[in-house]
């Protein structure tokens, strides 16, 4: 396999705006495909103060290749001043998955 596999994550407080980050990630081959996840109750600091926001993971399965490109794509079209972005390594899986992954967010 040419890259190594990684799953990188986002959340949004939008369920079309998910879909569309889901989508065009997908359509513009930078990942392979990306679940969305059923909204999720976000606690978290922003600006001193403790904020409550319901949100939806996006979860994009891509290769270390491409992540730099969906790092700078998610970015251009999110609509958060920072954005939630972190990366996991995949460590195993099947070969023809993980051989899917890598073919399917080549670039062409």
């Amino acid at each position: 396999m040419a890259s190594e596999v990684v799953i990188a994550q986002t959340t949004i407080d939008n369920e079309d705006l998910a879909m569309a980050l889901a989508s065009g990630a997908v359509e513009s081959r930078l990942a392979a495909c990306a679940h969305v996840d059923q909204p999720l109750t976000a606690v978290y600091r922003w600006k001193g103060a403790i904020e409550t926001a319901q949100e939806w993971r996006i979860s994009y399965k891509t290769t270390t290749a491409r992540l730099p490109e969906l790092e700078a794509w998610v970015s251009r079209e999110h609509s958060y001043e920072v954005p939630a972005w972190i990366t996991l390594p995949v460590t195993g899986g099947s070969d023809a998955y993980l051989s899917w992954v890598d073919e399917q967010s080549s670039a062409e």
